[in-house]
């Protein structure tokens, strides 16, 4: 059964107190409509989907992980999944809400090259502190390629990896102070698509 035009979404939310149940508060079909470029039968379809899969209502870094791996199987996704996981918790309580699931889709599939870019740099500022270090971007990229199934450790990949981090960071690193800024990123990706390329930023979302 559709569910009907003004019927609300249930989204589970949780107490500051640790010891109660989480509990269901309505969110308005239309709110979810404004805050995302999705339509009201796409949110309707998506919200069945992720009901079914999560009954409680949110997404944990388990199970978030648990859906990474079968989509690759191949590799070790683990890392990445959980550095993707902490992107999408926007509110940084240790889930993920349908409403956060929502608003991080559209930015990835519906939303503007400059959209997906900023999204993208939160993804590699892993501590959150507004730049991205060598050392972060080192940290994501030895996860893709975990992800892609290649083995840690191996001189040859390890070395490949390296060479991979220094060539982007530089293109990155617009005045080579030592860390990028999101005004740095988004000139360089903007202006240069094999950049962008290299991060494989949209291929393993």
């Amino acid at each position: 059964m559709a569910t009907p035009p003004d019927s609300p979404i249930e989204e589970v939310v949780y107490e500051l107190e640790p010891t109660r149940a989480p509990k269901p508060i309505p969110v308005a079909l239309e709110d979810l409509c404004r805050l995302t470029k999705f339509t009201r039968q796409e949110i309707r379809v998506m919200y069945r989907g992720f009901k079914t899969e999560c009954p409680d209502g949110v997404v944990h870094e388990d199970s978030f992980k648990d859906i990474y791996a079968k989509f690759f199987p191949h590799g070790n996704s683990s890392l990445y999944a959980h550095y993707v996981f902490k992107a999408f918790d926007v509110n940084c309580n240790g889930s993920i809400t349908f409403r956060d699931l929502l608003v991080t889709l559209s930015t990835l599939l519906r939303g503007s090259v400059y959209e997906r870019l900023r999204w993208t740099f939160r993804l590699y500022d892993i501590n959150g502190d507004g730049c991205i270090s060598r050392g972060e971007l080192g940290e994501i990229v030895s996860a893709v390629h975990e992800l892609m199934g290649r083995r840690p450790h191996q001189p040859d990949d390890d070395r490949k990896a390296r060479e991979q981090v220094d060539r982007v960071f530089a293109k990155l690193d617009l005045n080579q102070d030592g860390i990028i800024t999101i005004e740095e990123f988004l000139e360089a990706c903007l202006k240069d698509d094999v950049v962008t390329k290299s991060l494989q930023m949209f291929d393993c979302l």
